[in-house]
């Protein structure tokens, strides 16, 4: 992955503006930059368009949108950047997070109106850190459904997409412009592609071990669940061709992956009062705060694996996500209509389970929190039938990476821009911080697809310069 001069390179055709990556950013910015009357082509290493987008939920936060005036919920990009910035403890760039949340609302009815995805709010639970109902999503809140609608939009509006093109090099001069790509077909062989502006959409590092030990090594021994393509390609060009990293010891972690299964047990159980329980039957966090930073708790306890643990009403509301139902089908939603039978199980012991239970029981009607800092107030009390799945600490996606302004031009450390370079999605540094304890849930979509509009539009616009 270096960077070749252009004295090597051996140009088979031309254009605009070439995309590195088909996930929800790079589809998002081949979209935007062929609306925008840019001649575009989209290089995809794998043989469809996929990507880290199309294992996550598929749901993306936005303030102002249409679909929360319909539902009376009032929200604002000056409330959301807040919750951003507070989910951080102001550790992001305020800025930036101010700037996407103004972005947010424009790309939901973008996406809506002008590329037909099915989104809608989602209105029977609020994420922790988020302070109304703001994330939308397809049908089936799924990432694949939504890589699906990109898909069909790409096909729709004509946007050329080249697949099983893995990129290896970038063409470009001493002051960083980029002029062009190599990249590799399964055969072997190689071709050259010159154009007048990138947009790196090509994922982060989560992929890559030697630098998640570099960078991240207190998640290094998770479960990676991600696209294989995050090898770092993207940070790897940035820094050859000068440009400046941030925030990247940044990820989402993610503590419910279904032990054995691969499958994510979605955080909506534990925000309306599921808990996570060790090997001993007992709690060990305040598992509400969040699913990213609760990834290194759960990887701390015996064998590095936890339960959820929660009943058939936390149960009905999973059954709204697709990765829910695929848990139950795959087997590893664990069932049991007594205290008893839910430990015979799950081989948990009773005893502690039991205890367990009775303290969340004390304090759904108390003011007061528990030894972690969780409040149970006003939520029911867990009841019969129970339900468990053992899981364990993964590490979905990384969220440092080049630094971007607001219209996604990759930036050098004294904060100059590169003259054609863009990035967005895993390739950009995101609004989470400096750790996993920074990530409000929804905020790789919000990047990914914001980050890849702007891209788009702003690729085109400054070809003229």
């Amino acid at each position: 992955m270096s960077i070749l001069s252009l004295s090597e390179a051996d140009f088979s055709f031309e254009l605009d503006v070439a995309v590195i990556g088909a996930g929800a950013c790079g589809l998002c910015a081949g979209l935007a930059a062929q609306a925008a009357g840019g001649e575009v082509l989209i290089l995809e290493r794998d043989p469809s368009a996929l990507g880290t987008s199309a294992m996550s939920t598929g749901l993306i936060p936005a303030a102002g949108t249409s679909a929360q005036k319909e539902a009376d919920i009032i929200d604002s990009p000056e409330i959301f950047a807040r919750d951003i910035c507070a989910k951080s403890k102001f550790r992001t760039d305020e800025e930036l997070a101010l700037a996407l949340a103004q972005e947010s609302a424009k790309t939901i009815e973008w996406l809506v109106n002008d590329c037909e995805v099915p989104l809608s709010l989602v209105d029977s639970f609020v994420y922790p850190g988020h302070s109304v109902m703001r994330m939308h999503g397809t049908p089936n809140r799924s990432g694949a459904e939504l890589m699906g609608s990109l898909s069909h939009a790409i096909e729709r509006e004509g946007v050329p997409i080249l697949t099983n093109a893995k990129v290896t090099n970038l063409f470009a001069d001493d002051d960083g412009r980029v002029y062009g790509v190599r990249f590799e077909r399964p055969d072997g062989s190689s071709e050259d592609l010159g154009c007048r502006a990138i947009i790196l959409a090509c994922c982060g590092f989560a992929g890559n071990p030697q630098m998640l030990s570099q960078y991240i090594p207190e998640i290094k021994d998770g479960e990676f669940f991600g696209h294989p393509g995050n090898k770092g390609d993207a940070v790897l060009w940035g820094d050859a061709l000068g440009a400046a990293v941030a925030d990247m010891s940044a990820y989402q972690g993610h503590a419910g992956l279904a032990k054995g299964f691969g499958i994510p047990i979605l955080w909506p159980c534990i925000v309306e009062g599921g808990v996570q329980i060790n090997q001993t039957g007992q709690r060990f966090s305040n598992e509400a705060r969040g699913y990213s930073e609760q990834a290194v708790d759960v990887l701390r306890q015996e064998g590095a694996v936890a339960w959820t643990f929660y009943d058939e009403q936390r149960h009905n509301l999973m059954l709204e996500f697709d990765d829910y139902k695929e848990a139950v089908a795959a087997g590893a939603i664990r069932k049991g209509d007594s205290l008893d039978e839910i430990c015979m199980e799950t081989k948990l012991p009773i005893d502690g389970v039991s205890q367990t239970l009775l303290d969340i029981a004390s304090l759904v009607d108390d003011d007061q929190t528990d030894q972690f800092g969780r409040s149970f107030k006003g939520k029911k009390a867990l009841s019969p039938p129970f339900y468990a799945v053992k899981v364990t600490g993964a590490i979905f996606h990384t969220q440092g990476g080049l630094k971007v302004d607001k219209n996604a031009h990759v930036l050098r450390a004294d904060g100059s821009a590169l003259p054609n370079l863009y990035a967005g999605g895993g390739a950009a540094r995101g609004i989470s911080g400096p750790d996993a304890s920074g990530y409000l849930a929804g905020n790789g979509l919000l990047t990914a697809t914001t980050y890849g509009r702007l891209a788009g539009l702003a690729a085109v616009a400054d070809l003229d310069d």
